[in-house]
């Protein structure tokens, strides 16, 4: 992936923030971002990044987490979103590969995820979710708690957590070429690093 400026996190939360009201779908872009992020960091080495290039590759990461359904509460209908917001951060300046991922990570868009970008926010939307779901079941209601074993489990289970698409979490593990108890620990460790953040 070719680097380049016109972003940073901060700006990108401070976006997520402004477009969104509800503290729900707020956290909901804070746990994908750290999801997605994770598997920045985890391209970074396999590319033998370090340094200041590494975590610029994570952060990039991050901000399409934090904005990939940032303009889901204005504009919620599958005629709109993405593709409002995407036009709103383009104007914006913000780079086009960031932008092909959140079109991605709407299989409706007719954008099919190519890049390791792509794939790791599309893997990382509905997983997020689930484990959100699974840390407020807990008696403890917090992410530190859960388990892959859980999650696998609860998986399972139809009648939990319905509204997430089971088939987009399994498929997301397979764009990313890891087995799917794998890909649940990555998101998992990642969401417990920063549970706090989460509210988790």
């Amino acid at each position: 992936m070719q680097m380049k400026d016109g972003f940073s996190a901060v700006r990108a939360e401070a976006l997520l923030r402004e477009w969104t009201q509800s503290a729900s779908l707020v956290k909901h872009g804070l746990a994908v971002a750290r999801c997605t992020e994770s598997y920045g960091t985890r391209e970074a080495e396999r590319c033998g990044m370090n340094g200041e290039e590494a975590l610029r590759l994570a952060e990039f990461y991050r901000c399409a987490g934090l904005l990939h359904d940032f303009d889901y509460e204005r504009h919620p209908t599958p005629e709109e979103h993405p593709f409002v917001g995407v036009k709103f951060l383009r104007e914006q300046g913000w780079p086009e590969e960031m932008l092909h991922a959140i079109l991605a990570h709407a299989e409706y868009s007719g954008v099919t995820p190519e890049t390791h970008l792509d794939k790791a926010l599309y893997a990382s939307d509905e997983l997020a979710g689930f484990l959100t779901a699974c840390a407020l079941v807990k008696p403890s209601r917090t992410i530190v708690d859960v388990e892959v074993t859980g999650v696998v489990k609860k998986m399972k289970d139809k009648a939990f957590a319905r509204a997430v698409k089971r088939e987009d979490i399994l498929r997301g593990a397979e764009l990313l070429g890891i087995p799917l108890q794998e890909h649940i620990g990555n998101c998992l460790h990642a969401m417990q690093q920063h549970a706090e953040e989460l509210g988790l």
